[in-house]
């Protein structure tokens, strides 16, 4: 595949440079604009990332995010409801509504149709997602790197997963490593630095993950909390996300018996997926058994066939939120809150 990869790489390159020779113009906006995005496909924790900067501005701005609501049956631009399916909206975009559904949450293949359709009552859009989108100028472009596959060779799709040339990571206001330790080091931070090679102007961080309560994807009964695991768990795991490695080795930290149902990202569940799932399930012999999913995922088990399969089951998601490593996020918080007051800081 590597012939591909250069005509990939070609193709790329050529239309970076026609975005940046001003060849092809690149659309701006009089609001403040935010970046979420990624270099590779999928698995760096754009979604964590989004909901950290809702939770930091929406108390103060009328917020909307805008994806492309990847995997939906739909096109064009839709407002999303916390009543809505993933097959209409895109499980991540759903989920943003059922979590934060006092803010704006819409899809829009087009990010500069979507964002003149919000741009009116809105004061701060977040575009999740959108880093290889050139057709919008934001203000403020987050460049996120998965601390996983940093140190790994990258190569260019199909070879690869990469997008585009790591070149590319010039366009980036603010770089974040994500998914690190949490007892991350300054020896590792400075390996890391030592890969990642940001521009002088380019400010660098690293996040981390925090794994929440167990919660019953019926939404009702109480939260469990991970560690009431123990060795005699029994855990059925059903993924269709780019990277379930670090979900894994959490639940690895409480029961070693994990069988896991790993699908592509943004599967499609069918009812042969889960009829073999609840198979699964109930030839396991254990007091504590219990299937356990990603709250993405869960958007995508709410069908009428596939709740009837699962009825009766204790199904739950696994809720995930990222945070940035001390002493550096506070300076985080102020870089993104002093471009949401004063948007032209970065144009």
């Amino acid at each position: 595949l590597f012939p591909f990869s250069l005509l990939y790489g070609l193709v790329v390159i050529l239309r970076n440079w026609a975005y940046d020779a001003g060849v092809i113009k690149s659309t701006k906006f009089n609001l403040p604009v935010i970046s979420v995005g990624n270099m590779s496909v999928g698995g760096a924790g754009k979604s964590p990332m989004t909901e950290y900067l809702v939770r930091l501005l929406k108390n103060r701005y009328k917020v909307a995010t805008l994806s492309r609501g990847y995997g939906r049956k739909t096109s064009g631009f839709l407002l999303v409801e916390p009543e809505a399916s993933s097959t209409e909206t895109g499980d991540e975009a759903l989920q943003f509504k059922q979590k934060f559904n006092d803010i704006t949450v819409a899809v829009c293949e087009g990010r500069v149709e979507g964002i003149s359709r919000l741009e009116k009552g809105h004061e701060l859009i977040i575009l999740d997602d959108a880093y290889q989108h050139r057709a919008v100028k934001p203000g403020l472009s987050i460049l996120l790197f998965d601390y996983n596959g940093i140190f790994k060779t990258q190569w260019l799709l199909p070879t690869g997963y990469l997008r585009e040339p790591l070149s590319g990571k010039k366009r980036a206001d603010i770089i974040v490593v994500t998914k690190t330790p949490k007892d991350l080091n300054e020896a590792e931070r400075k390996r890391i630095l030592s890969v990642v090679k940001a521009r002088r102007k380019q400010q660098v961080f690293f996040s981390y993950l925090n794994y929440r309560n167990l919660r019953l994807i019926s939404n009702s009964g109480s939260d469990r909390p991970l560690d009431t695991l123990n060795r005699s768990s029994r855990v059925i795991l059903l993924t269709g996300i780019a990277n379930a490695g670090p979900m894994l080795s959490e639940i690895e930290r409480y029961t070693p018996h994990i069988l896991h149902h790993n699908y592509p990202d943004h599967h499609n569940f069918s009812k042969k997926n889960i009829s073999k799932l609840v198979l699964s399930f109930e030839e396991l012999e254990a007091d504590d058994k219990l299937i356990i999913t990603t709250e993405k995922d869960a958007q995508r088990l709410k069908s009428d066939t596939i709740k009837e399969l699962l009825r009766g089951l204790p199904v739950y998601y696994l809720p995930v939120e990222a945070d940035i490593h001390e002493p550096e996020k506070t300076l985080f918080n102020k870089l993104v809150e002093i471009y949401a007051a004063e948007p032209t800081i970065n144009n």
